[in-house]
């Protein structure tokens, strides 16, 4: 991967079936130059590891309006840990109360976009993350 490539996996985890958001959020990064893979609703965090290992991401994307944020993220932290890919960093998104957001960065979140964030400031601290990410690993 190019240094100033920017590969982000796009994921539903869990059982909430409602993905416009996070297509809105895969297409927002697409038209900023990002390449996005967008992994489908109700996936698992093994799964979304494995995604993630296969296609070389530097982040993981979660989009996550079941009200299940903290564990979802925790557990898919565990998972990309488990499967070597622990430099993938981990955002979320989603209906995320503003309380649980130092919570969601305990559990290894390095962003977290509530409801209601605004698409250009998202796009730019993903590029910040991404750019961050890259000096980092070389």
């Amino acid at each position: 991967m190019s240094a100033n490539q920017r590969r982000v996996l796009i994921a539903k985890p869990g059982l909430d079936g409602h993905d416009r958001g996070a297509k809105v959020v895969a297409r927002a990064l697409r038209d900023a130059g990002f390449e996005v893979i967008y992994t489908g609703i109700r996936q698992r965090p093994a799964e979304i590891a494995a995604a993630a290992l296969q296609e070389d991401v530097q982040v993981v994307g979660l989009s996550i309006l079941s009200g299940a944020h903290l564990s979802l993220t925790r557990k898919t932290v565990e998972a990309l840990g488990a499967a070597g890919a622990d430099d993938v960093l981990v955002v979320v998104g989603g209906t995320i109360p503003r309380a649980d957001v130092p919570r969601l960065q305990e559990v290894g979140a390095a962003a977290v976009y509530p409801t209601g964030t605004q698409l250009d400031a998202l796009v730019a601290s993903m590029r910040e993350l991404c750019s961050k990410r890259s000096a980092s690993s070389t």
